[in-house]
């Protein structure tokens, strides 16, 4: 599973403008609710109801909610940079300005778990950040995130 499997340059959000935790995740619940056909509600429950499990924030600036609204066929992701850090509740207590929103079927156990991993494995990257926190576009942000993530020997 690729990143580019998850998202594409319309679910890229170089700029979004929110001012708390709670309301990026009701924006990128509307958003996703465009494209993945479910109640924006439906969506910002079940990421409030995982985030009450333990925050998303992964630490370095960056967020992975995620969660299994009921009446999903497939996995869609939705990445934001947000044009000014928020408090998110970090594990390291610094705040997030990278986000990626992933959801699952309720029945995509392993095929989530393998989402997950690619996406923390790509946003753990301090290099990959940089570039992200420095792109303008949709477009560059997507070609960042969807850069093959294979290590070759020097």
């Amino acid at each position: 599973m690729e990143i580019s499997d998850l998202i594409t340059p319309s679910r890229v959000i170089p700029a979004l403008k929110v001012t708390s935790k709670k309301q990026a995740l009701q924006e990128l619940s509307r958003t996703c609710s465009t494209f993945t056909g479910l109640d924006e509600r439906v969506i910002f429950e079940v990421l409030v109801e995982r985030e009450r499990l333990g925050t998303t924030g992964v630490g370095g600036g960056v967020a992975i909610p995620h969660g299994k609204p009921a009446g999903l066929q497939r996995l869609y992701g939705l990445f934001a940079r947000l044009q000014q850090p928020v408090d998110y509740d970090s594990i390291d207590e610094q705040p997030v300005d990278l986000i990626f929103l992933l959801l699952a079927p309720e029945t995509a156990g392993a095929d989530h778990l393998k989402a997950l991993a690619r996406v923390s494995r790509k946003l753990r990257d301090v290099e990959t950040c940089e570039k992200l926190r420095g792109s303008e576009s949709a477009d560059a942000l997507y070609a960042l995130l969807s850069e093959s993530t294979t290590i070759s020997a020097a």
